[in-house]
């Protein structure tokens, strides 16, 4: 084996979800024959058995790679004139600590002492009035002796344990700085060991590369609307991955690329299982009746689910490069890496969804114009005031619209007002329920707004399932009428609103079922 060791620095990382894959090149001069090298030193955390090293010259082939890890724990030392003043700081406040507690153990020593001497004293004073040996003088001199020596020492404990307890709040300080301000030496530490068997000696070119846990990322974005509302705005988007990573060693120039493959999942098709149907006469009961239940039906849209963390790449790998090449400092913190940005055409509305929510949000469509899917993730909202809020970019998919919502707008106010009736057929028995939904929109204006804005209201009318429910909208009772009413029962009002202007809009439909029905 050499005698020196090479070092292999950190060239290329592609992020996973939840872990990195590390590639490491360096040209080493290799003489003819079997040879050892030792390369290093890397992060101790790198998976044994996803190393591989390669070598690009013709007649060269790498025989056995092996990483060997060593421990060199750090001497107790007191630091030295090379060390920073926050560490002799830090070393100063644990000597004083240390005296403190010593201190404090000397004082709890000589307070029990005193309170055994104070007790033999009253068991003397009790035993000499017992026998009739009075020396009120002496008892009196003692006691006082005593009690001044407790009160004392009593005074210097508090003083001392009021330190201590000082002293501990300035080592904690000074350890939470010294954490963020400087980073301590591993003491697990790993090289690579090479058997590398050259034909002819020259230069060769080693790429060494593995997996390695504690760096991830997840993909964000800044949104920067450009213009007003409805006046032909554009949005500009930058896309950022943020890295962190706590591997032991920096990025130093890396050439970075994100991938949202997911190494840790089960390649093997699930195993396929009998499922049994069986069939059965229903029951006189059964036929007489028909169950129904209302339920919550979430309308699918693109995107992760709530409850679900991780990248949404909409079922396929992504892979996205970095333009640079960037530096990723092993401290556990976020990191931001730029990936690219464009600007987009825009057309924003004011939306309320008054059964959700009383508030009006000013919601901006634009088309992703990236040449690639944004994958989902958080996004910084600026517009014209600022920095407005953070929101959320569901999967799009490239060329395709999306939408963002820039936060609620205080000069709007809506009241939702709901009425119901009951009635049943007197012959048919069938039943019928009538309901109806009023909501009061009021714009607050400034002086100085004079244009008018449309506001896109939209109810919910409920679907059925079943043909012995019927669902009908009473359109000619709805004030105004709405404006669009699709399949899955939403019902669209676009309502224009001057400034200081209240307008209400009523939604009227019912729901008929046949007497066998049992359940709403």
């Amino acid at each position: 084996m050499t005698g020196a060791t090479i070092p292999l620095p950190v060239t290329a990382v592609t992020c996973l979800e939840d872990r990195s894959q590390v590639e490491r090149t360096v040209t080493v001069e290799l003489a003819a024959g079997v040879q050892r090298l030792r390369l290093g030193p890397l992060t101790a955390l790198a998976v044994d058995r996803t190393l591989r090293a390669e070598t690009d010259a013709p007649g060269t082939r790498v025989l056995d790679a092996r990483l060997v890890r060593t421990w060199t724990p750090r001497a107790p030392l007191p630091p030295g004139p090379d060390d920073s003043e926050l560490r002799h700081r830090l070393h100063e406040l644990e000597a004083q600590s240390r005296l403190a507690d010593q201190t404090r153990a000397r004082l709890e020593a000589r307070l029990a002492l005193l309170a055994q001497l104070s007790a033999d004293l009253l068991r003397e004073i009790g035993e000499g009035a017992g026998v009739g040996e009075v020396e009120r003088a002496r008892w009196a001199r003692e006691l006082d002796r005593v009690d001044a020596e407790r009160e004392r020492h009593g005074e210097e404990l508090r003083a001392t344990r009021s330190r201590l307890r000082r002293l501990e709040e300035e080592r904690s300080l000074a350890l939470i700085a010294l954490d963020e301000a400087e980073e301590a030496p591993a003491e697990l530490v790993a090289h690579l060991d090479l058997t590398v068997e050259a034909a002819a000696a020259g230069p060769t070119g080693l790429t060494v590369t593995h997996l390695v846990p504690c760096a991830l990322w997840r993909p964000s974005y800044r949104a920067t609307l450009d213009g007003l509302a409805q006046d032909g705005s554009s949005l500009r988007l930058e896309s950022e991955a943020v890295v962190w990573q706590r591997t032991g060693e920096d990025w130093s120039d890396a050439r970075l690329t994100f991938s949202t493959a997911r190494s840790a999942l089960a390649t093997d098709p699930p195993a396929v299982v009998e499922d049994v149907l069986m069939l059965r006469e229903r029951t006189t009961e059964e036929r007489r009746t028909v169950e129904v239940e209302l339920r919550e039906e979430t309308i699918s849209t693109l995107g992760p689910a709530a409850e679900v963390p991780g990248v949404d790449d909409g079922g396929e790998v992504r892979v996205l490069p970095a333009p640079a090449p960037a530096s990723v400092p092993s401290d556990g913190r976020a990191h931001r890496v730029p990936l690219g940005a464009f600007t987009a055409p825009a057309s924003s509305e004011y939306a309320c969804a008054p059964e959700l929510s009383p508030l009006v949000t000013q919601v901006v469509r634009f088309r992703n114009a990236a040449g690639h899917p944004l994958l989902a993730g958080p996004v910084e909202l600026v517009r014209g005031s600022g920095f407005t809020g953070r929101g959320e970019l569901r999967f799009t998919a490239a060329g395709a619209d999306a939408e963002l919502a820039f936060g609620s707008s205080d000069g709007y106010r809506v009241v939702r007002e709901t009425e119901e009736r009951q009635a049943t057929g007197g012959l048919t028995g069938r039943q019928t329920t009538t309901r109806t939904v009023r909501l009061h929109l009021s714009r607050f204006s400034g002086p100085e707004e004079r244009d008018e804005q449309v506001v896109t209201v939209r109810e919910r009318v409920p679907v059925s399932e079943v043909s012995a429910v019927e669902v009908r909208l009473r359109k000619d009772e709805c004030s105004p009428a709405p404006d669009a009413f699709d399949a899955e029962g939403i019902v669209r009002w676009d309502v224009p609103l001057g400034p200081g202007a209240r307008r209400t809009v009523t939604l009227v439909y019912e729901i008929s079922a046949s007497a066998k029905v049992a359940g709403l």
